[in-house]
């Protein structure tokens, strides 16, 4: 069974708006700060799922939201999931009160330096680094990411020692 789902990093005077997820039960991010999104709904896309929860999580209006990659996680025990990264701006001010996590404006420079999972280290990078649509796989072993393919091709390695 696979997943699709959404995730947005919005970007806004040299930050990014991280979820630090620490309210939602029985969550596989506990504790780990992510970007903005979540699941799609029957007969959505992508672009009307992440404006949603966007919007549903953070009040934001996102502008120009801009698909960036592709990311396939697996992991046992949980679903394999797709999920359609994304870049954007946003408009309004943060006027909700998340239930799955407390919201926070990061700057860029601090952003490797919080909770995050090994994989998101590298698409991260990957934002900041290249304009080109990429597509990563990740496979983890609870919070262990055991293999990583960028496009295609075998990365482990040379992730695994930038990760760590």
């Amino acid at each position: 069974m696979m997943k699709l789902s959404t995730l947005c990093y919005i970007e806004r005077g040299g930050c990014y708006l991280m979820l630090h997820r620490v309210k939602k039960q029985h969550d596989v991010n506990e504790g780990k700060w992510i970007g903005v999104g979540g699941k799609l709904e029957t007969d959505e896309s992508p672009e009307e799922c992440i404006a949603r929860e966007v919007m549903e999580e953070t009040g934001l209006t996102l502008v120009h939201p801009r698909m960036r990659g592709l990311l396939t996680f697996i992991s046992p025990g949980w679903d394999s999931e797709y999920i359609f990264l994304y870049t954007a701006q946003a408009q309004g001010e943060l006027t909700q009160d998340c239930n799955e996590g407390d919201l926070r404006w990061v700057p860029l420079s601090d952003v490797p330096q919080l909770n995050l999972w090994q994989g998101d280290r590298i698409f991260l990078d990957l934002l900041l680094k290249t304009d080109e649509f990429f597509s990563l796989k990740f496979i983890y072993d609870g919070d262990n990411m055991v293999y990583c393919a960028l496009n295609g091709e075998d990365i482990t390695t040379k992730a695994l020692g930038e990760t760590k």
